[in-house]
């Protein structure tokens, strides 16, 4: 192989161990055996384990980054919810190497990897907001996009421990937790209630966001 097509062979070879194990529990011997390789040889192309992770991650990173990425067509609470089925498609695949990049440790604590996660969470952000037709958000409605984000994570983590609650339930939840994020901030800020009312004014009757109308009217009822 040439030299960029054995680096290349040997990121996939990392991605593929660290979805099953968590990055610091593969050693670099096994990642040479998997490619079919010797363990000198891995040196030949990545310096060491770290470096090799960093470029795995490189490439996890921009394939997490693309799962946001949703044509401007149809209802929001049906464009959020095709984000979250390939969110949870990800994290389903990646589920140990997703699990330790987000909780942190000795594999993932340089600036190199913390710099890739960031950027994810921003071309989430920013995804986000152009779906929303913002260019430049409020400090309320930046509060709302990036602690969604968050919860998205937090939620991803919760579900890969034991996996106790149905996948699809999660994924029409997080999309109900945006809604009710922006209805909250709505109520404290005219502009963020402009725009709520924008989000929702052609949502179907059997769209998400008019199913957690529903739901919250049926509690009170």
């Amino acid at each position: 192989m040439g030299v960029e097509e054995r680096r290349q062979q040997l990121i996939g070879v990392a991605l593929d161990l660290f979805s099953r194990r968590s990055p610091d529990d593969v050693s670099i011997d096994e990642i040479a055996t998997a490619a079919g390789i010797s363990r000198p040889l891995v040196y030949h192309y990545f310096p060491g384990k770290l470096s090799l992770y960093e470029a795995a991650l490189q490439r996890a990173s921009e394939d997490l980054a693309s799962r946001f990425a949703e044509p401007h067509e149809g209802p929001l609470g049906a464009r959020l919810l095709r984000v979250m089925g390939r969110y949870f498609d990800f994290v389903d695949d990646h589920g140990p190497g997703f699990s330790a990049l987000m909780r942190g440790g000795p594999a993932v604590g340089s600036s190199t990897t913390n710099a890739l996660i960031d950027s994810v969470r921003q071309a989430a952000y920013d995804q986000i907001l152009s779906h929303l037709g913002v260019r430049q958000a409020s400090p309320r409605l930046e509060l709302v996009v990036r602690s969604w984000i968050s919860l998205a994570e937090s939620t991803a983590l919760l579900w890969l421990d034991g996996r106790r609650v149905p996948r699809a339930e999660l994924e029409v939840q997080l999309v109900h937790d945006f809604a009710a994020l922006a209805a909250v901030s709505a109520a404290y800020d005219p502009d963020m209630a402009g725009l709520l009312r924008t989000m929702v004014k052609d949502e179907p009757a059997d769209g998400p966001f008019a199913d957690l109308v529903g739901r919250l009217i049926a509690l009170g009822s």
